[in-house]
């Protein structure tokens, strides 16, 4: 049996529902974010991936949509690990905390409306093929702008944005998409940040060229930092994509995925590069739980 957080309580997960008149489902107003939980066969534990980190990221986003939540972060970490333990889990999960406006308001606004937190989670292997590459294409979707509605926030409402880009490329044939800013630069894919890599540097866009602040994103510019990669964060043009020697999305749910091709181009060699190959080894060895280094990186699940 699956297990979620509610209404301050842990229940089964069909227990937790909430009326088609909520204010977040009307009009967007949450936030959430998607955190990662890994099973080591070998070790028969299960590890939540940078859960404090994810939930410091969470609060912030609900800064800015004015959510005030009553639980702490600890509050949140123990009631995730409190909901995986009780659904028993033995596979590679997804966790989907979600704060939101709650009340059942036909009124426009954020303020003066009862904030709300829950935790769900779902058996989740790989979101795309990280051993296939893949074909991207630049949407002609831009992504949003920070002073309309800030990709800083992991806000519900602004992932409208990165569905209709996707839904329009996956009908072009493509397998994802890149977003471009409004003034013309790389952003990010659709749901995930990307690094590209010429003359040997790792190169991905900066937190102001309107990018989620990503987690994945910070824990690969660190495992490239101890590997001795150089690294340039710096605006990318779209013509640089299509020169690029290696180009890969990372993300939660992507977590390390090479890209091959784009707007039918192929990338450097058409193959996955190598140095996406070594970031992608690094990354699944700490998020396993098969490298010591990376550790406190991870909270094990069970005792």
């Amino acid at each position: 049996m699956s297990y979620a957080y509610f209404e301050g309580a842990v229940v089964p997960l069909e227990e937790a529902k909430v009326s088609i008149a909520t204010h977040a489902l009307n009009y967007g107003t949450g936030v959430f974010e998607g955190i990662r939980a890994y099973w080591n066969k070998e070790q028969k534990q299960l590890y939540v991936l940078k859960g404090p980190e994810h939930y410091v990221r969470m609060v912030q986003s609900c800064r800015i949509m004015k959510i005030h939540l009553q639980e702490s972060i600890d509050d949140m970490m123990n009631a995730t690990v409190e909901i995986l333990r009780r659904s028993g889990y033995q596979e590679d999960v997804y966790i989907r905390p979600l704060a939101y406006k709650a009340d059942p308001v036909i009124k426009v606004k954020l303020s003066g409306i009862r904030d709300a937190f829950a935790i769900f989670t779902v058996p989740l292997g790989d979101y795309l093929d990280v051993n296939k590459g893949l074909h991207l294409g630049i949407s002609p979707w831009r992504r949003l702008d920070d002073n309309a509605i800030p990709t800083r926030a992991k806000a519900t409402g602004s992932y409208i944005n990165a569905a209709l880009a996707v839904d329009d490329l996956i009908e072009s044939g493509f397998d994802d998409g890149i977003m471009l800013t409004q003034d013309g630069h790389v952003a990010e894919g659709t749901a995930a940040n990307l690094f590209m890599v010429r003359g040997g540097k790792l190169i991905t866009s900066p937190v102001t060229d309107a990018i989620l602040e990503g987690i994945t994103r910070s824990t690969l510019l660190e495992l490239a930092k101890d590997a001795g990669i150089n690294v340039e964060i710096r605006s990318i043009d779209r013509t640089e994509l299509y020169v690029a020697d290696e180009l890969f999305l990372c993300g939660t749910g992507v977590q390390v995925a090479p890209v091959t091709r784009v707007d039918h181009r192929p990338v450097g060699s058409g193959a996955a590069g190598e140095l996406t190959l070594q970031l992608q080894k690094l990354y699944f060895d700490a998020v396993r739980g098969n490298n010591p280094a990376y550790r406190h990186w991870l909270t094990p699940v069970y005792a």
